[in-house]
């Protein structure tokens, strides 16, 4: 069954986070956990090998952070081993269930102009590089994730819809006010990226589960394409100079639960 067919017939899980993860495994303060898809792949393995022993259907590749802004002499080998690390996970699995690889593309790390010096034209560029390696090296999808920016998240979805046939998902991030921060209600990022014909549409990062189901709430609302929910186990701390999350498991899982009562149609965490 397709990616769309799957999505359109049932509910898809994404994985969970991958940064806290890394850091648990060893990754220190100020290193770049894209560079581990080359200098550590069997650990980028191993990580997505346990998320789809957990159950589920889409891996998000270890590229946030990759573009030719931080990556500029070895952004395609990071991209392609990032792929290649996901594809050796699910052939571990030996399944004949359907599995699929999502191209994960973070923000560029600039403010696009007026309110920093990134023209929309260079983020559309430095998002199209991105893409078209992905797709090179086999993605499924592209995941447009954590975006807080309206502008940004236009840029991207525009660079993947004109450099790909991928289906394609969004989600953005917002504080506690149920903006981003640039200032967009969800209602507005529905009415954008329905309008961008968007494959899949939705939230992640930043809250928990809880803190997040007014927006959650709003964007079934108002939303006619398929609703994501991948939050945050609640804000992260810092305890014994490690990174953690205080909502346990259990919780968090029952708090999904109620959000895929209410409608979300694709799950998972960050």
């Amino acid at each position: 069954m397709t990616l769309i067919n799957k999505l359109k017939n049932g509910r898809l899980y994404f994985d969970g986070g991958y940064g806290t993860s890394f850091q648990a495994r060893g990754l220190k303060p100020g290193e770049l956990p894209e560079l581990w898809n080359i200098e550590h792949p069997d650990i980028v393995t191993e990580l997505h090998y346990n998320y789809l022993l957990a159950g589920c259907d889409i891996l998000k590749t270890n590229t946030f952070g990759a573009n030719k802004l931080k990556f500029s002499d070895n952004l395609e080998e990071i991209i392609s081993s990032a792929i290649n690390n996901a594809k050796d996970a699910i052939l571990k699995l030996g399944s004949e269930e359907d599995k699929y690889i999502a191209l994960d593309i973070g923000p560029t790390g600039k403010l696009l102009k007026p309110l920093g010096d990134l023209e929309f034209e260079d983020a559309v560029e430095i998002f199209a590089e991105v893409v078209k390696l992905g797709v090179k090296h086999g993605a499924d999808l592209i995941l447009i994730e954590t975006m807080n920016d309206s502008y940004e998240t236009k840029a991207a979805v525009i660079a993947s819809k004109e450099n790909s046939n991928l289906p394609v998902f969004v989600t953005n991030a917002y504080d506690a006010t149920g903006k981003l921060m640039t200032g967009a209600s969800p209602k507005a990022m529905v009415s954008l990226l329905e309008g961008l014909k968007v494959d899949a549409l939705g939230i992640n990062c930043s809250l928990g589960p809880d803190m997040m189901m007014p927006i959650i709430e709003e964007y079934i609302k108002y939303s006619s394409t398929p609703v994501i929910v991948n939050p945050n186990a609640g804000l992260p701390i810092v305890k014994d100079g490690k990174t953690v999350f205080e909502i346990d498991d259990v919780e968090f899982g029952n708090s999904m639960r109620k959000i895929a009562e209410i409608g979300a149609s694709v799950l998972g965490g960050c």
